[in-house]
């Protein structure tokens, strides 16, 4: 699938085949995109426990659903718990930049050495970093960059997959984070039984209250004739609702024994 429909493509998808497994490759495949995502000072705080819906006890099961989510973790086989590694920046010291110095990625041009990363960058920024309120926020939102990027590769292989919230402490009773793993969001992740449109693309704000030219209030302009490539390479694809759209989710309804 080229990028551009890629992006188009990908719904939060809702309806799996609970009984389809996905196979371990295509997991790894998500996996590894997630690993090479762009990331902040090389930390990767990403981390990410995959377990099999199966292997969950039933009644630990019931426990993680929640109103929102509940049919979604019940269908899709296959759970991705994301967590954020706060601990990583003080554990590795700026090894990891180190590694950037050593393989030429972050140069001399730009005022890099191991000496500016041992004696500035890692005592005088990153370490001060972690004890900032709002760090944990800074590493959600690296982690959610490779997140998406691990997300993408999900509909790129033909699966379908949600991100939802998740209760930390009874799934946590089961994978055993460490303690400084701040957790994030659950991929759910399986073969979709909704169709590829699924529905249409989802109602968004107008693109003039998101985006903002040089200063807040005045809108980015949007380029008609961009909004018209965007729609011949399939990036934009028809709003919801879709014609037929209720009577596909009825059908799955009556296929998964879900009420109407």
């Amino acid at each position: 699938m080229e990028f551009q429909e890629l992006i188009g493509t990908r719904r939060s998808i809702r309806f799996f085949d609970p009984k389809r497994p996905v196979e371990q490759d295509k997991i790894q495949r998500i996996l590894e995109a997630c690993l090479i995502a762009s990331c902040a000072v090389n930390a990767h705080w990403l981390r990410a426990i995959v377990v099999k819906r199966d292997d969950i006890p039933k009644a630990e099961l019931e426990k993680l659903k929640n109103p929102v989510q509940a049919v979604v973790i019940e269908l899709a086989p296959v759970h991705i718990y994301f967590y954020a590694d706060l601990g990583v920046v003080n554990r590795v010291k700026g090894s990891r930049l180190r590694q950037l110095v050593d393989a030429n990625i972050v140069a001399s041009t730009h005022g890099w050495s191991t000496k500016f990363v041992d004696e500035v960058v890692y005592p005088m920024i990153l370490k001060p970093m972690t004890e900032s309120p709002q760090y944990p926020a800074m590493a959600a939102f690296d982690c959610g960059i490779a997140a998406c990027q691990g997300l993408l590769m999900a509909f790129e292989q033909g699966l379908g997959a949600c991100l939802t919230a998740f209760t930390a402490p009874i799934i946590g009773a089961i994978t055993k984070p460490p303690a400084d793993w701040f957790p994030l969001y659950q991929l759910n992740v399986g073969y979709s039984l909704e169709s590829r449109e699924a529905g249409g693309q989802r109602p968004r704000p107008p693109f003039e209250e998101q985006y903002f030219l040089g200063k807040y209030g005045n809108p980015f302009p949007r380029d008609p004739k961009v909004v018209e490539e965007l729609k011949k390479s399939k990036m934009l694809q028809a709003p919801a609702p879709l014609p037929g759209r209720k009577e596909e989710l009825r059908r799955l309804a009556r296929q998964l024994n879900l009420p109407e």
